[in-house]
């Protein structure tokens, strides 16, 4: 009996449509792949922590508590917040940690599996949605602890808070497009990563996290013109069921972002191959 012979090439397609269906393809196919990619880093995050989930938000909130204790003390005045100051930078660094978790989370699931990548052919495309995952779970627990805040200080149940998991969603979606764009100049030079780590702890200051848009400046200007002003404080007015102050921004910059999604995925599903190769 005539064996079949099958011969394995280098994808040479290069055309955007197919590209964009065979990494959707893939990610559909990858589901369970990803599943368990995820819950294997979940485990192996905590099973050696003596506080196990509670890492997922201490970080945040003793960055939080400092700028409290700062505010209280008269070391520093801020500006009205039009809440409770503790909820505002509780909610802000919380807020704030989900945004870079999602920037960090392809590059770091990436670089951790490429002992898999160089031996094992599979779609690339299930470490993204691993990382996903996991940024979901965590997401998850802050949120619990952000909606008990709000009951802490007053602030109760309002409809608003039904569109809170949508608006972590697209803060997430943001957040990991941003990555995936990154993720290529992280796997060759590991400089990239320590650059985004310090660029986005200078970000964090021209963002509203911790302290409200001044009345007039530079900073205002600065404040008003950065794309995560209106992710994190819309995601923010809802939790609290405040008026969002910048919607038209904030839908702008969610619906930028979606094509802007789908093109960073190609970036990754060709730019993956050829780093692995080298």
């Amino acid at each position: 009996m005539e064996l079949e012979t099958r011969v394995y090439q280098k994808e040479t397609n290069r055309n955007p449509l197919r590209l964009l269906r065979d990494s959707i393809r893939d990610i559909w196919r990858s589901r369970f792949l990803s599943k368990q990619l995820a819950e294997r880093d979940i485990k192996a995050q905590y099973r050696q922590s003596y506080l196990g989930i509670l890492w997922a938000f201490l970080t945040p909130l003793a960055t939080a508590t400092v700028w409290i204790f700062l505010n209280l003390s008269g070391t520093i005045k801020l500006t009205d917040t039009g809440m409770p100051y503790p909820l505002y930078a509780f909610s802000g660094t919380l807020l704030w940690s989900i945004i870079t978790e999602s920037i960090n989370a392809p590059t770091s699931s990436t670089n951790s599996a490429k002992g898999l990548l160089s031996k094992i052919n599979f779609p690339k495309e299930a470490l993204v949605i691993s990382g996903i995952y996991k940024l979901l779970f965590n997401s998850m627990v802050k949120i619990i602890l952000l909606v008990i805040f709000i009951f802490l200080f007053g602030v109760g149940f309002h409809w608003s808070l039904l569109l809170l998991p949508f608006a972590i969603l697209a803060a997430v979606m943001i957040g990991t497009m941003i990555g995936l764009f990154i993720t290529p100049l992280g796997m060759l030079y590991t400089d990239v990563g320590k650059l985004i780590s310090m660029g986005f702890s200078f970000l964090m200051y021209v963002t509203p996290v911790v302290y409200a848009i001044p009345k007039s400046g530079i900073m205002k200007t600065v404040m008003e013109w950065n794309p995560f002003t209106p992710i994190l404080l819309t995601t923010r007015d809802l939790l609290v069921g405040a008026t969002p102050e910048f919607p038209g921004y904030y839908l702008f910059v969610v619906l930028l972002s979606i094509p802007l999604f789908f093109i960073a995925l190609l970036a990754y599903r060709i730019s993956i191959p050829i780093l692995v190769e080298h």
